[in-house]
This record gives C-alpha cells, structure tokens and sequence, in this order.
C-alpha cells in the first residue's frame, strides 16, 4: 500500500522544485532531499561523473505511476532515474499520518 519513489536529480533547486509539487498536488505526504552525492553511470557509450541530488518521494502503491508521469514532466533530464520501492512496514502512527496527508482535501 505504501512506497517510496527515489529519484535523482541535477541538484537542490531541482530536487525542491519537483519535491514541492509532489507534495503540494498530494501525490506525495512527504519528501526528503539528499542535497549532493557523487554518481558514475554509463551515457553515450562513456563513463560520465555527476554532482547530483536525492529526492525521495513517501507516497501510497496507487499514486506511483502519477508521480513518475509528473517527474518526467517537470525534469531536466532526458531519461531521469525514478525507482519505485514498496514499503513493508514502519511506524503504524507514521504511515496513518501519510495516508491521511495524501488523501487530505486541498485547503483542509
């Protein structure tokens, strides 16, 4: 029922354009950003090396395919990384928060 969805970034501004979204259009209760880490990864047949940022989306199973819809929307990237993690378990006072924050009407 809940997931976490990881998603990579060109850095903070990015990050928090997108995390705030997410969670203003409440596809998202809340969101962290790692602010800088280091990433080597294959593009165009090199190795490339990038500063970037961390945006970790909490979220519910059914609001995961919207989400990856608005990352790719609001992205700077051709092809971001978006990975969508199920969450087994956690604090039950934790995730009835989430649940309730997502499924909250606007302006309540």
């Amino acid at each position: 029922m809940f997931a976490i969805v990881y998603i990579t970034t060109s850095g903070v501004e990015e990050s928090e354009k997108i995390g705030e979204m997410l969670v203003k259009e409440r596809l998202a209760g809340c969101v962290n950003i790692i602010p800088s880490i280091k990433s080597f990864y294959w593009w165009d047949d090199k190795i490339e090396e990038d500063e970037e940022s961390i945006l970790i989306a909490k979220t519910i199973e059914e609001n995961v395919k919207e989400i990856i819809k608005r990352v790719k929307e609001l992205h700077s990237y051709e092809n971001p990384c978006i990975i969508h993690l199920p969450i087994k378990g956690g604090s039950k006072d934790y995730l009835k928060w989430l649940l309730r924050e997502i499924r909250r009407e606007p302006g309540r």
